[in-house]
């Protein structure tokens, strides 16, 4: 067990989290430990849903009430939102009002950091799914006014001087947007020429799951419930040139994901991320159906350059069990749900593991060259599944809803180390 983080790594990692927000996950040298570390604090009981870490803080949003120190001696009343020292794990005073989940945050300038969610009020101020809050004292920064009609959001990134957000909602400042918009990072205002005009002809709703942007700031990846963009057929994901003033599609297709899984989803595509380095990206999926051809309950990897249709470059099946989070790292793809098998196209829940399968219960790293699963195995209780992964330059953070890790406890978050 590690009670610290190690010393020569600390200045670095300072350093790295101070400057502007990054899209896609930070390159790492190997694969994380298996061991987690023991100074991070405790979640005590509903889900927590997003990470994002400002300077040398780590935020966490998601639906709770308790929140305990690392010693499991203090306990504080966290509703929603908390925060806690990366290096040493230290609950901080950092405590909005927020009435109702959090299911988003990203890190913004001047020790900001954005919340979205299903919320309405923030510090008893009428500011509905999205808000700005200093990390310092939790006071919401009254200059940014964004606000979503209805619905929630679902997942945010900041870039330089605009805030990208998606999820259910169809308009923002009473500007219409369906599911995915570009605001000022300011003010919240949003931009007038940037409109993907995502459309989703027979489901209940339009409605973007995840997004991702290039390192480079040039591409973003949204997937969802969404079947066009404009006139353009684009069956649960969709890519764009974000360097203009328009948000354009892209030539880029995939058809891998027209197949339908079980009856009821309209979409099963919850998470994903691009490469370090921006050449590639990993999709996670749910689907409740095993199949060794669909891509239900998967992670599967495409190519980002390209013209025109792609077929996925691997598939890594769980036979039959959702995933719910990706993150690449460039030395791993980790994947967590409540998966209990990888390496399983042949398995299902009423068959049990195929030929091949490997245990990877609840959490796995694959090889990004070659879709196989890796040697790390630590183990979590399944749950759900987890719901956020967070990747610092000495480390990974996981997030989910239950409390074990690696046979220890850990309060529905933790982090694994670098070796």
């Amino acid at each position: 067990m590690r009670r610290s983080l190690l010393a020569a790594t600390a200045l670095t990692c300072v350093a790295l989290l101070a400057s502007t927000p990054a899209a896609a996950d930070l390159a790492q040298p190997s694969v994380v430990s298996a061991d987690p570390v023991d100074f991070t604090p405790h979640v005590l009981d509903g889900t927590v849903w997003a990470l994002a870490v400002v300077g040398d803080t780590v935020v966490v949003g998601g639906s709770f009430t308790r929140v305990q120190d690392s010693e499991r001696k203090t306990t504080y009343a966290r509703k929603n939102i908390f925060a806690y020292g990366l290096r040493d794990g230290v609950v901080s005073a950092f405590a909005p009002q927020v009435d109702a989940p959090v299911y988003a945050l990203t890190a913004g300038s001047t020790d900001t950091v954005y919340l979205g969610g299903s919320f309405k009020t923030v510090n008893g101020a009428t500011q509905r799914g999205l808000a700005r809050v200093s990390v310092a004292d939790g006071a919401r920064v009254a200059a940014f006014e964004a606000q979503i009609n209805w619905g929630d959001v679902r997942t945010l990134n900041a870039r330089g001087t605009h805030l990208y957000a998606g999820g259910t909602f169809s308009s923002i400042n009473g500007v219409k947007r369906a599911g995915l918009a570009r605001l000022d990072a300011g003010s919240g205002a949003v931009d007038a020429g940037f409109d993907a005009k995502l459309s989703a002809p027979g489901l209940t709703r339009t409605r973007v799951e995840h997004f991702d942007i290039t390192p480079d700031g040039d591409r973003l990846i949204a997937v969802g419930a969404l079947l066009k963009v404009g006139s353009v057929s684009r069956t649960q994901i969709a890519m764009f040139d974000i360097t203009g003033a328009a948000a354009t599609v892209t030539s880029w297709y995939t058809d891998a994901y027209k197949p339908a899984c079980m009856k009821g989803f309209d979409t099963y595509l919850r998470q994903v991320k691009f490469s370090p380095d921006g050449r590639y990206f990993v999709v996670a999926s749910t689907g409740r159906a095993s199949s060794p051809t669909k891509l239900c309950d998967s992670a599967a990897r495409f190519e980002t350059g390209g013209n025109g249709k792609h077929n996925p470059t691997w598939v890594q099946r769980t036979g039959g069990d959702s995933l719910y989070a990706v993150a690449v790292t460039g030395s791993a793809v980790y994947v967590g749900g409540h998966n209990r098998y990888l390496d399983n196209p042949y398995g299902s829940d009423s068959k049990g593991p195929g030929p091949g399968a490997v245990t990877r219960v609840g959490i796995g790293a694959i090889s990004p060259s070659t879709g196989r699963a890796l040697s790390w195995n630590p183990g979590r209780d399944r749950g759900v599944g987890v719901r956020a992964f967070e990747v610092v330059p000495n480390g990974l953070i996981v997030g989910s809803d239950t409390d074990k890790l690696a046979k220890e406890y850990h309060g529905r978050i933790g982090m694994f180390p670098l070796s």
